[in-house]
């Protein structure tokens, strides 16, 4: 044994070993021209190693993008050099093009191809369109934006491709960043404003407000019927201002959200709010308000060391099941303030009955967490302000919306499914139910609640 082990680590370190060398493709029986083509990538693949692999990886598909735009013009007007009387395209030698590659754009000859007739016309090589996609270079700069990379810093970002192709890329200046995402995050802003909404059964819509700089927005976040989370709009204005909050709304009915079958609407308090889900759906919108935004509201009148017993007594009132024993422990603390911290008892029976309509609908358990209060939106929000964190100066509104618009696409791809999404076909039914003719909120069956 011992013999053999000192063998082999002679031959291991042995001076005389030679470096790695490429061998023929054509060795392992490959045809001969597929040998070439692949013994000519891997020369190429070698070269360019000591710029890295990612530089090395470059090179190589540059070459094999250009096969691959040459395969297809042969498909389309035949073999070069043979005559065909029955083709419908021919070569019409190439011209100056540019792809997109790793977050910049690099010159190519692009081929182009004719077709033959009396109809004559360019005829379109789909894998130079693939490859020059603007949508892709847009979607690479939104992206490290959104990370929180500058329009000066963006070059510095980039994925290292090798000298050779760095030298004669562009797309990569301040001013050329900046305009492609404004355009991409403009596109991604319709984008969010488009989307039909009429392909789903929408039991939660969030209503929130926030801030983005000196611009207030109001934010929409919907949970469909089997749990994912959907952002659903944005408009600039405040919780408080019904035309804007009209605007929201009517805009989210546009497109198809169907509240025939009664859709729980969570809000942040907000007059405006309220006012807009009302006027806009009638009786099939139940409301409820946040739970955390009361919570804040009715505190804040009171002196710091009062504040954890209030709270406690909130919550517990909140926890009951029945919503009429939740309603007069609540009223009761009212009561019990009502002298001494006239403020926060006012601020506690404002929207009171709004705070227990889901005790009314009979949520319980993990689905509760998730529908008495806007956590939910608040969390995309927060993914929004982090996305733009490093926005010193909003210009306008409408930059403030794209930039929201980005964000919050960005963060679906971040959701989960909601916490308690295995009880939203008790929802759908308890609303269903709540939102009919006949008989109403306060009739609920136990069977539905339970």
């Amino acid at each position: 044994m011992a013999g053999s082990h000192t063998s082999t680590s002679a031959r291991d370190t042995s001076p005389d070993s030679s470096p790695a060398t490429l061998v023929s493709s054509a060795v392992g029986g490959l045809p001969e021209q597929l040998a070439g083509r692949v013994d000519s990538h891997l020369a190429r693949f070698a070269e360019h190693m000591r710029e890295g692999l990612l530089a090395a990886s470059t090179a190589v598909g540059l070459e094999v993008m250009a096969e691959l735009m040459a395969a297809e013009v042969t498909d389309l007007a035949g073999p070069k050099g043979k005559h065909d009387r029955g083709r419908v395209a021919k070569r019409h030698g190439s011209d100056d093009g540019t792809v997109t590659l790793g977050g910049r754009r690099v010159p190519v000859r692009r081929p182009r191809v004719r077709s033959v007739g009396d109809d004559e016309h360019e005829v379109a090589v789909e894998s130079y369109d693939t490859f020059a996609s603007t949508d892709l270079l847009a979607d690479g700069i939104v992206a490290r934006m959104l990370a929180g990379i500058s329009t000066r810093r963006y070059p510095v970002a980039l994925e290292p491709v090798g000298a050779t192709v760095q030298d004669s890329a562009t797309g990569t200046s301040k001013s050329a960043v900046s305009r492609r995402f404004v355009t991409a995050t403009a596109q991604r802003l319709a984008e969010l404003l488009d989307r039909r909404l009429d392909e789903q059964r929408w039991l939660i819509v969030y209503l929130d407000g926030f801030g983005m700089g000196d611009h207030l927005m109001v934010g929409a976040l919907g949970v469909a019927a089997d749990g994912t989370k959907v952002p659903l709009g944005v408009v600039e204005g405040s919780t408080e201002n019904a035309a804007v909050c009209i605007r929201l709304v009517s805009d989210l009915v546009e497109r198809g959200l169907d509240a025939s079958r009664g859709v729980l609407f969570v809000i942040d308090g907000g007059k405006g709010i309220d006012k807009a889900v009302r006027a806009v759906f009638g009786g099939k919108a139940l409301i409820q308000r946040c739970r955390r935004h009361k919570e804040r509201n009715v505190t804040d009148h009171l002196p710091e060391a009062e504040r954890p017993l209030v709270q406690r007594k909130l919550r517990a009132a909140w926890a009951k099941d029945a919503a009429a024993e939740a309603r007069a422990d609540l009223e009761a603390l009212a009561r019990a303030l009502t002298k001494q911290r006239p403020g926060a008892a006012a601020s506690l029976r404002e929207g009171l009955d709004q705070t227990l309509t889901v005790n009314r609908l009979g949520v319980t358990g993990s689905l509760l967490r998730t529908a008495e209060s806007t956590n939910p939106v608040e969390s995309m929000i927060e993914i929004v302000r982090d996305h733009s964190r490093r926005v010193k100066r909003w210009s306008s509104g409408e930059m403030a919306l794209r930039w929201a618009a980005a964000g919050m696409l960005a963060a679906e791809s971040q959701f989960r499914r909601v916490k308690g999404y295995r009880q939203l076909p008790q929802l759908a039914a308890a609303l269903e139910y709540a939102t009919a003719d006949e008989p109403g909120l306060l009739d609920l069956p136990a069977t539905v609640t339970a």
